[in-house]
């Protein structure tokens, strides 16, 4: 029997309580549990000598970590991957830095990587690699000659040809991702960009609505919007506050306005800043009476981007907090730390607005988490950016463009003044999207696609 083996950048042991791990990592887990496999990923180590994998067993599944040396942290990781790969999917190019001994070092990467995968994976097996930083990973396993069923999803949007055609290696990168059976994207726009940029630098067939044949191999494309685990969400959510956070609230009068982002970029918060202030200043009959609190944990603070934006946000938080607190009021609580998910689904629930503005984002599943926290007889509004995956199937949230400030402003002023019966009319629209698309239909759905998907002919040839 097939067991399924699980690539990422990262490994996710889940050696504490699930209510504490992401939603993904519950989704992979959860699938690793159903079939039996292995994870592999990097373990978050750098060292410069070649120590040996990092293995252990937990129930059926076996995680199998590596480390990797400065230079490819550096290369793969830092650079590559992310100042050249994750601004220019996100659409900003004036922040790719690419240089061409960094993109070597991240196809190498995938070359070693492949290379001490090999020897632990069965003929049989089936590979599910995931998201940009293993963009050439199936590449490198075919010219090991592993004939196996290798399936990819892209957690990030795919950029249309404006963008990707100023990528250097856009030909080679686009090459190696037709060695995948499969290709999984968050949206049909992400799925129609990388058609549109295939067409572009080579000559493509369609075999069926979903199959296309391009240098020599075939790949099937499809879309598959990831999901959340609803009934976990409401389990969590209907917990008690811990008695500080409790106190808190009991002392906040007036409504309260939520964002949870990682501290990117991409996320659109310097942007989502001046919206509120918009607010303020167009709709002074909220002033006293409301409350943001905007999560941001630092992620990836080695990049200068990084540093750039919470710079930034720390200034415009000041500012604003500056120009609108009173002697018993502050309108803007900007935190730069994380707080557990089990913790994080509570604060949800007791918030009125979920404000979810990025810039661009291939799914954003605080979207999803916020709706499902929520209260069935008294839910909260989730305003949602319309570039963010989730604005495909959460069509009853109140929609906006995150570059319109005033646009953001006037749907934060309908949505703290919005009447009952409508919210409760927008919540179940979008639980109902929610609990159909959830994490385990998305998982079952891809794995039951990669089974069932034509093999490439070279590979047959390979095998027989």
């Amino acid at each position: 029997m097939s067991r399924l083996v699980v690539v990422s950048n990262r490994i996710a042991a889940m050696e504490g309580k699930k209510e504490s791990a992401g939603g993904l990592a519950v989704g992979i887990m959860d699938s690793l549990k159903d079939a039996g496999g292995m994870w592999f990923g990097w373990n978050g180590k750098i060292s410069e000598e070649d120590l040996p994998l990092e293995k252990h067993q937990q129930d059926n599944i076996t995680f199998a970590s590596f480390s990797l040396k400065q230079s490819e942290y550096d290369q793969y990781y830092l650079n590559f991957s992310n100042t050249v790969i994750w601004p220019a999917f996100h659409y900003r190019l004036d922040l790719v830095q690419y240089q061409r001994e960094d993109y070597d070092g991240y196809c190498q990467v995938n070359e070693r990587l492949a290379g001490r995968l090999q020897p632990l994976v069965e003929p049989d097996d089936i590979l599910w690699i995931h998201d940009y930083h293993l963009l050439p990973f199936a590449a490198a396993c075919r010219k090991l000659g592993m004939t196996n069923r290798i399936g990819f999803f892209l957690h990030i949007p795919f950029p249309t040809s404006e963008i990707f055609n100023a990528l250097p290696p856009r030909k080679e990168l686009l090459e190696m991702l037709c060695e995948y059976d499969l290709i999984g994207f968050q949206a049909e726009t992400d799925r129609l960009a990388f058609i549109e940029n295939l067409s572009l630098v080579t000559d493509v067939e369609q075999l069926d609505d979903d199959r296309f044949s391009a240098y020599g191999k075939s790949v099937t494309v499809r879309v598959y919007p990831i999901g959340v685990e609803p009934d976990s969400i409401r389990e969590l959510a209907e917990g008690a506050l811990p008695p500080k956070l409790a106190h808190l609230r009991d002392k906040l009068n007036g409504k309260l306005i939520i964002s949870v982002d990682r501290l990117d970029y991409s996320k659109g918060l310097p942007e989502r800043f001046q919206a509120f202030e918009t607010l303020l200043e167009n709709y002074p009959q909220h002033r006293g009476n409301i409350r943001y609190f905007q999560i941001a944990p630092t992620s990836r603070g080695d990049v200068q981007a990084y540093q750039d934006i919470r710079h930034e946000l720390e200034t415009e938080a000041g500012r604003i907090n500056g120009h609108f607190s009173t002697l018993e009021w502050t309108p803007l609580f900007y935190l730069n730390q994380h707080y557990e998910r089990s913790l994080l689904m509570k604060i949800f629930r007791h918030c009125e607005v979920g404000l979810v503005t990025p810039l661009r984002d291939g799914m954003n599943l605080v979207a999803k988490e916020y709706v499902a926290s929520q209260d069935p007889a008294n839910p909260g509004v989730l305003i949602l950016s319309r570039f963010a995956g989730a604005a495909n199937e959460l069509t009853s949230a109140l929609l906006v463009n995150p570059y319109d400030r005033d646009g953001v402003a006037a749907a934060l002023d309908k949505a703290l003044c919005m009447p009952l019966d409508e919210r409760i009319s927008r919540y179940k629209e979008m639980m109902d999207v929610i609990t159909k698309n959830d994490i385990v239909h998305w998982r079952q759905t891809f794995l039951n696609d990669l089974k069932e998907v034509p093999i490439q002919e070279s590979k047959a040839a390979k095998a027989s």
